[in-house]
C-alpha cells in the first residue's frame, strides 16, 4: 500500500486534505486546511513536508486563499489577492524550490488568462487556478512513476540500500523520489533490503520512511544516523538514495541535514550515491549550491526529543535543516525524464534542455 498524502476535496470552494506526519507513525490523522493562514502552518511546522508535496499543497493554497473573494469582485481584485497568497505561502520554508515553481507556475497561468481573456469574470479565474493546482498534482503523481522506472534498475536481488529521510509518498502527490525505484523494484518481486537514517532531530526517516516501507511489505530497518559509516565498513551497504529539495545548475543538491556526511561515506567506501528528483527540483539560477538558502529551525527541535528535555536550557543549538551534497560526490541524479550519470553544469543543462 502506497499512501495518499494530500487530496483536494470538492471544487472551488473545497479544501485541501493532508496527512498530519507530525503524528506518524503513532497516529494516522487527516488535516481539513481551509484557509492559507492553516496550509502555512501546516507546511512551517512539518504537518505537510518533501519539496514536490509542498509545492502541489501551495498550488492548492492558492485555491484556498481565493475564496475569501465575493463573486462581485472584479478579475484584477482576484489577481491582487492571488499576488498576496503567492508571497504569503512562499515565505513558509526557503530551500525547498518546488514551493516557488508552482506557485510562480499557477501566478503565471493566471496573468496570462486574464491579459488574453479579457471579459472572462472572478469565477473563470479561480477555476483555472484549481485546474492548473489539479496539473500540477497530476504531474507530480506521473513524475513518481516515471522516476521509479528510470531507477528501479539500481536496485539489484540481494541489495542493501540506504536511504535518508523521507522522501516517499509522504513526501509528494504520487509514490515518492528517492522510494520511487523501490517501489518499482518491489512490484518486480526482487529481493533487497532497506536501511532508513533515522534522520535527526525530526526522526523523518525512523518515523515516515520506515513506516511507508513496512506498508508496502519491504525488508526495512531502522538505524541512528551515526551507524551509516560502519554499515559501509562492513560491507553491508550496496548503494545510497535519497531526495533533493533544491539542485543547483552544476548538480550541487540541497537535502536534509546529513546527506552530505553520507556523500562522503559513500565516496570513501566506492558506494554509488544516487539523487532522485523531478526536474522542477532544479534551480538553474542558482550556478552552485555554495548560493542555496538554507533553512535555520528552531533550537528547541534539537533541546528536546520527544517531549523530553535533553540539553540544558539556555544552551546555543545551531539547527540548518539542510546541507548540499557537492555534484563530484552524485554518482546520478534520477529524474522522470531520464538519468544524470556524473552530474555537472554541461551534463544538467543537456538533460533539461536549456
Amino acid at each position: 500500500m502506497v499512501v495518499k498524502a494530500l487530496k483536494w476535496v470538492g471544487e472551488v470552494d473545497g479544501f485541501l486534505e493532508l496527512v498530519d506526519q507530525r503524528l506518524l507513525p503513532g497516529g494516522f490523522v487527516k488535516l481539513e486546511c481551509r484557509d492559507t493562514e492553516q496550509l502555512y502552518e501546516a507546511i512551517k511546522t512539518l504537518a505537510v513536508r518533501g519539496a514536490p508535496a509542498i509545492g502541489v499543497s501551495a498550488a492548492y493554497g492558492l485555491v484556498l486563499g481565493m475564496q475569501s473573494l465575493k463573486s462581485s469582485e472584479s478579475i484584477e481584485q482576484g489577481l491582487q489577492v492571488l499576488g498576496e497568497s503567492c508571497e504569503y505561502l512562499a515565505s513558509a520554508r526557503p530551500t525547498a524550490v518546488n514551493l516557488f515553481w508552482a506557485i510562480d507556475r499557477v501566478r503565471r497561468k493566471a496573468e496570462k488568462f486574464a491579459a488574453e481573456k479579457t471579459e472572462a469574470g472572478l469565477v473563470a479565474l479561480r477555476e483555472l487556478v484549481l485546474a492548473e493546482a489539479h496539473a500540477i498534482c497530476a504531474e507530480d503523481v506521473e513524475m513518481c512513476l516515471r522516476i521509479g522506472l528510470n531507477g528501479e534498475k539500481f536496485i539489484r536481488d540481494g541489495f542493501h540500500i540506504l536511504t535518508h529521510c523521507n522522501a516517499g509518498a509522504l513526501a509528494t502527490a504520487g509514490q515518492g523520489t528517492a522510494l520511487s525505484p523501490m517501489f518499482e523494484a518491489h512490484k518486480k518481486g526482487r529481493k533487497f533490503k532497506v536501511y532508513a537514517d533515522e534522520t535527526r532531530p525530526l526522526l523523518q526517516g525512523a518515523r515516515l520512511t520506515a513506516w511507508e516501507l513496512q506498508q508496502a511489505g519491504i525488508d526495512a530497518t531502522v538505524i541512528c544516523d551515526n551507524m551509516a559509516g560502519w554499515l559501509m565498513k562492513q560491507g553491508e551497504i550496496n548503494a545510497v538514495i535519497t531526495g533533493a529539495d533544491r539542485i543547483a545548475a552544476n548538480g550541487d543538491t540541497a537535502n536534509k541535514i546529513g546527506t552530505y556526511s553520507l556523500s562522503i561515506l559513500a565516496r570513501e567506501h566506492n558506494i554509488p550515491f544516487y539523487i532522485a528528483a523531478p526536474s522542477s527540483t532544479f534551480d538553474l539560477s542558482i550556478k552552485s549550491g555554495a548560493e542555496i538558502p538554507i533553512e535555520q529551525r528552531a533550537a528547541d527541535e534539537v533541546r528536546n526529543f520527544a517531549g523530553t528535555q535533553t540539553a540544558p536550557d539556555g544552551i546555543d543549538v545551531f539547527n540548518p535543516a539542510f546541507d548540499v551534497t557537492e555534484a563530484r560526490d552524485i554518482t546520478a541524479i534520477i529524474t522522470e525524464s531520464g538519468v544524470i550519470e556524473n552530474p555537472n553544469i554541461d551534463n544538467v543543462a543537456e538533460h533539461l534542455g536549456t
